[in-house]
């Protein structure tokens, strides 16, 4: 016997499948504007040496494509490198070659950069050898005097673990993190550049870049000379300072869509000048 229901039973259920499938329509509508966002929008994660100049790249790339949103945010490279690989970001920011065991990211090159010694404006300090930073960093040289400074104990300044300054840094001197004896840990240059302002007797390493543009800005600070080698853009550029390295954009795999397009657009010769303004030096990118 077929079943029947009355007419009110009927006009609710007719109420609760037009419901239904305003429901599954909103719900497919909303996936399909997601995806549609998520393809004009770019997330960029890691380095903060890097992370200015794809600020300034990113601001230019939406201006030539409205509707494009690009994200940049900061964490150090090994956020970059994390980010990238676990999917959290479309590109990670990377100021340093890729390891052996990162072979599962494509790395592309925008720029090099050094990494310079800083003091107080204030220092007499006017250069540094390699053995004396070894000595200055390990504990075993702890006052200026003993390097014809004035009399004060030194503040050694050190990067946080997770940045690529760092890891260059240890790996220049021959030396493990935990072989350093610092008072003051940082994170981005930034923050090293105003710690090192704010403190006479201190000594800190950031990127080439950051410091020049500050010092050209009147930002109290002095680039030290490594081993009699000037701490310049321009000794990077000629590959003549030995603190030296690669500034890239990373990937999982090779880069595809948005980011491949971002990449290229931060890699041509037309946006060379943003990289010579963060005081970076642009790369010969060959066809």
């Amino acid at each position: 016997m077929r079943e029947t229901h009355s007419p009110k039973i009927q006009e609710h259920m007719m109420i609760s499948i037009s419901r239904l499938i305003l429901l599954v329509a909103i719900s497919t509508s909303t996936a399909v504007i997601a995806r549609e966002a998520s393809k004009n929008k770019l997330v960029i994660t890691g380095s903060s040496t890097i992370a200015p100049l794809a600020l300034e790249l990113g601001k230019r790339y939406e201006k030539q494509h409205p509707g494009v949103r690009v994200d940049i945010q900061t964490g150090g490279s090994t956020r970059g490198i994390t980010d990238a690989r676990q999917g959290f970001s479309d590109i990670g920011m990377v100021s340093r070659s890729l390891y052996p065991e990162e072979k599962d990211l494509v790395s592309y090159t925008i720029a090099s950069d050094g990494i310079a010694m800083i003091v107080h404006k204030t220092n007499p300090i006017t250069s540094l050898s390699r053995e004396q930073i070894i000595s200055i960093y390990s504990g075993k040289i702890r006052v200026w005097q003993e390097l014809g400074g004035k009399a004060g104990a030194i503040t050694v300044v050190n990067k946080a673990e997770g940045r690529s300054t760092l890891e260059l840094f240890l790996h220049y001197l021959k030396l493990k993190n935990t072989d350093i004896k610092a008072q003051i840990i940082i994170g981005d240059n930034e923050q090293g550049i105003k710690t090192i302002m704010g403190n006479p007797q201190a000594i800190g390493y950031v990127s080439i870049g950051t410091a020049e543009y500050h010092e050209s800005q009147g930002t109290p600070i002095k680039l030290i000379p490594l081993n009699g080698l000037i701490a310049s853009v321009d000794n990077v550029k000629k590959g003549a300072y030995p603190l030296s390295r690669s500034l890239n954009f990373v990937t999982k795999g090779q880069a595809e869509n948005l980011a491949k397009d971002f990449i290229a657009f931060a890699r041509s010769e037309a946006n060379a000048d943003l990289i010579k303004e963060q005081y970076f030096v642009p790369i010969q990118v060959k066809e």
